[in-house]
């Protein structure tokens, strides 16, 4: 089973923003990317961390894959709890929706950011952000 880790931010909101992915197997990180996105909003920026990570997946053959976030608006909107109320974020998610479909077995988890291994895709990030300030 593929994990990806994913996280996006701004500073500010809309503001400065990245993204970035790790990727696991068996406990194992077998990728790391990160990516400035210039001015935009931190949802904006989940998104993108989302799409890029199933990209990768899919790039990979990965065919059984865990998607965690501690994003609760993007994991809720991928598992159709929350509706995409946002006209922004609209086409996102539509891309979102397409890119997971392609891939047989695909779960989405929601945790807290001290969780897992997402303490490395939020330094990832933030390293991001620090050199483009």
């Amino acid at each position: 089973m593929y994990r990806i880790f994913s996280d996006g931010g701004s500073r500010g909101n809309p503001g400065p923003s990245a993204y970035a992915v790790v990727i696991t197997v068996d406990g194992r990180i077998i990728y790391e990317h990160s990516e400035f996105l210039g001015i935009n909003t931190n949802n904006y920026a989940e998104y993108r961390g989302l799409i890029a990570g199933l990209t990768k997946a899919l790039e990979l053959g990965a065919e059984n894959v865990e998607f965690i976030m501690d994003s609760q608006l993007v994991i809720k909107q991928m598992r159709g709890e929350y509706k995409v109320k946002n006209e922004n974020i609209r086409n996102l998610y539509l891309d979102a929706k397409a890119l997971a479909s392609m891939i047989p077995c695909v779960t989405f988890k929601d945790v807290r950011r001290h969780e897992m291994l997402i303490p490395r895709a939020d330094a990832l990030l933030n390293a991001e952000l620090d050199r483009h300030q």
